[in-house]
């Protein structure tokens, strides 16, 4: 059996659990990064380089936005990108599960390049809506506070769940894992990253894309509302 293959084998034993996990995630993201990571490892690359990897990729669209002009193919190129750096950016845990696991350095560059992906994302909506105003039908400045507010929802609500997860308490080795619910999975859909992406594919449609990108972020916002209440009551029962 080819290294490629090998890796394919072995990584569909380690996946993590689906639980909280959106049906995109779970059915299109993982598996991509899944064959990024076998054939990463075929290549002999690490974790911290495949991170890199989808940085690059998530950084030159971030760029793309701000810089070019509106348009369908720019869209398309855009979300290619963005796609592409998220399913590296599955692929670099699914490599350290597959290289025996991963180290703190590691994962803190993981969190640092997917905060700076947030954070630079939506200030080049914000760009690009001042700069291309007649495009995006942005002339009237408040248009400029969409991507604000949601670069606050998506960045609080990254921080909160990984505190959350940070001061939860871990189940006991060997314990079962709770089955993932496909309610949830479906519910989670307005805020998966991956979905997300899909609203670049509306750039050449000016306010098309304007109101469709302050739908999402109108949801996230409530969403964020549903987690923070969540997470608090949560970590409410959790004595330290």
């Amino acid at each position: 059996m080819s290294r490629v293959g090998t890796a394919l084998r072995e990584l569909r034993g380690a996946q993590k659990s689906a639980k909280g996990v959106s049906l995109y995630s779970r059915f299109v993201n993982r598996p991509a990064g899944r064959y990024l990571a076998a054939g990463s490892y075929a290549l002999g690359l690490t974790p911290n380089q495949v991170t890199l990897v989808s940085a690059a990729f998530s950084f030159a669209a971030v760029a793309a936005v701000a810089l070019a002009a509106p348009s369908w193919g720019l869209g398309i190129a855009v979300w290619a990108a963005l796609a592409a750096g998220f399913a590296f950016d599955s692929a670099d845990g699914q490599l350290a599960r597959l290289r025996g696991g991963g180290s703190a350095a590691g994962e803190w560059l993981d969190h640092v390049v997917d905060a700076a992906k947030l954070t630079a994302l939506h200030s080049c909506v914000l760009i690009a809506f001042y700069r291309f105003p007649e495009a995006y039908g942005t002339g009237a400045t408040g248009w400029l506070l969409v991507p604000l507010g949601f670069q606050f929802a998506a960045v609080v609500t990254f921080f909160g769940g990984l505190l959350t997860e940070k001061l939860k308490p871990k189940a006991a080795p060997g314990s079962p894992a709770a089955a993932p619910s496909t309610l949830r999975a479906v519910a989670l859909l307005p805020v998966d990253y991956g979905v997300f992406c899909l609203v670049f594919l509306l750039l050449g449609g000016g306010a098309l894309f304007r109101w469709a990108y302050a739908g999402l972020g109108a949801v996230a916002a409530l969403f964020l509302l549903a987690f923070l209440a969540k997470w608090f009551r949560e970590l409410s029962a959790v004595r330290r």
